[in-house]
């Protein structure tokens, strides 16, 4: 074991971090929580995604400024610490930490669920037992191993998104195949309207279209183990309004204009449906190992990312001090044993509660995620005052529309927030936080160092 203050290994090629920057934005939300959102809002769900994707895009741009600023592991709650104090920084890494334990448990939960499509008789817990211990194995190797495993994952998802809207194209464009006569972009606005729903239905699918945007800031986590991270990180910062144009606006549009969105299940994923539909064979089945994938994939992101916030956090003395020693490999192995021991929770769930065990988890999440994005902007701005002061050094790379952007995105947030409260499945995130928060406060009261 080496000793605590060891580095992280810089071994995460561009292109690492150009998918693990993909796989961010595409995750189960996607594939399956699209159906519900769809239902709820029809073509508006695009508006919801749309204003989602705007403040990402502000988020993304302000943490790329800082990483160019400060490229590090501890990334955010380093930044929340140096510009917000100890006590923001601490809370902005343990909710972090919490948040990736969370969305873990949750994925693990759907790999449990998606596996008994080809068997019914497994018990729920076995599939997520079995996938946690693949992926708590490959974590604790070199990080080379993390960024293949992400690269590949990333690149299922992406293809699988390209053929959908390559394949609705040609039904839209040369109307051929069973949907060919009735496919058509008019779809989006002659079923009720674009806002059936009117506006109310697009805010209260906010939740959905922020918990699956849920992880795109992943990449401020590999800053301290990025070959090149003046380079790369900016490079895959700035993709990030591409990719949810193509990969959230241009698959959800194609979809709902070959098949008018009051056609779908809620139930159902509309990717499943779609591809049945234009007869492709086993697409229930393509789908299914897709959103597998992807669901091992934020899986095996939570395991990096909170083993290395557990790192960072017992680097400044806010963690236990065994979390800061890295094994031969250059993995802080003690935070990934940690958080993998309480990941194993989700194989108790998963036997006890299997029906509810995926909404409980899922909605406790937002919390630290909507305080992760809130806290980058927060960090941002007053890093932005400090560099005007003379306090800090100006990163090359530039959020626009400061301050202007932060306190709007801050706003957005804070609405997103308040419409958890309602909708009974992700009111439970509201009665954990005071909770959750109020722990963090007497954590931190007793790590602090009493004055003498």
């Amino acid at each position: 074991m080496s000793q605590p203050g060891s580095d992280l290994s810089r071994n995460l090629l561009s292109r690492h971090i150009q998918l693990i920057a993909i796989g961010g934005t595409i995750g189960v939300g996607l594939f399956l929580g699209s159906a519900k959102a769809i239902h709820n809002a029809g073509p508006g769900l695009l508006l919801a995604y749309a204003l989602g994707g705007t403040a990402i895009f502000f988020i993304m741009r302000a943490l790329g400024e800082l990483l160019t600023y400060r490229p590090v592991a501890g990334s955010f709650a380093i930044y929340a610490e140096e510009f917000c104090g100890p006590f923001a920084g601490f809370v902005t890494g343990w909710s972090y930490w919490f948040m990736w334990v969370v969305i873990a448990m949750a994925e693990l939960t759907a790999i449990g669920i998606y596996v008994r499509y080809w068997f019914p008789d497994l018990p729920q817990w076995l599939p997520a037992l079995v996938a946690l211990i693949a992926l708590y194995g490959s974590n604790l190797l070199a990080v080379r191993v993390f960024g293949e495993l992400e690269f590949w994952f990333a690149l299922i998802k992406v293809v699988t998104i390209v053929a959908l809207i390559a394949a609705g194209l040609v039904v839209i464009l040369f109307h051929a195949g069973a949907f060919g006569a009735t496919a058509s972009f008019a779809n989006l606005w002659t079923h009720g309207g674009f806002l059936p729903f009117g506006i109310k239905g697009v805010l209260l699918t906010l939740q959905i279209v922020m918990f699956a945007y849920s992880g795109v800031e992943l990449i401020g986590v590999t800053a301290g183990e990025a070959q090149n991270p003046a380079v790369a990180l900016p490079r895959a910062t700035n993709g990030i309004i591409l990719r949810i144009l193509i990969f959230y606006l241009g698959a959800l549009a194609i979809i709902m204009a070959v098949v008018p969105w009051d056609q779908l299940s809620p139930s159902v994923s509309p990717f499943v449906f779609v591809f049945e539909k234009l007869g492709v064979p086993g697409a229930a089945g393509i789908i299914t190992v897709v959103v597998i994938t992807a669901a091992s994939s934020s899986c095996n992101s939570g395991l990096f990312s909170t083993g290395r916030m557990l790192w960072s956090l017992a680097r400044r003395g806010q963690a236990p001090r065994g979390f800061a020693a890295l094994n031969q490999r250059q993995v802080p192995a003690a935070g990934i044993h940690a958080s993998a021991a309480v990941m194993l929770l989700t194989v108790v769930l998963n036997y006890l509660v299997p029906k509810e065990v995926f909404t409980w988890v899922t909605s406790i999440t937002l919390i630290g995620t909507l305080w992760t994005w809130g806290i980058i902007m927060v960090s941002h701005r007053n890093y932005r005052r400090a560099v005007q002061a003379g306090r800090a050094a100006a990163a090359p790379f530039r959020m626009p529309g400061a301050p202007f952007a932060n306190w709007a995105v801050l706003a957005f947030l804070l609405a997103v927030t308040a419409l958890l409260a309602l909708d009974p499945d992700t009111r439970v995130a509201l009665y954990v936080a005071p909770v959750w928060f109020g722990l963090l406060g007497i954590g931190y009261a007793r790590l602090k160092p009493q004055p003498k």
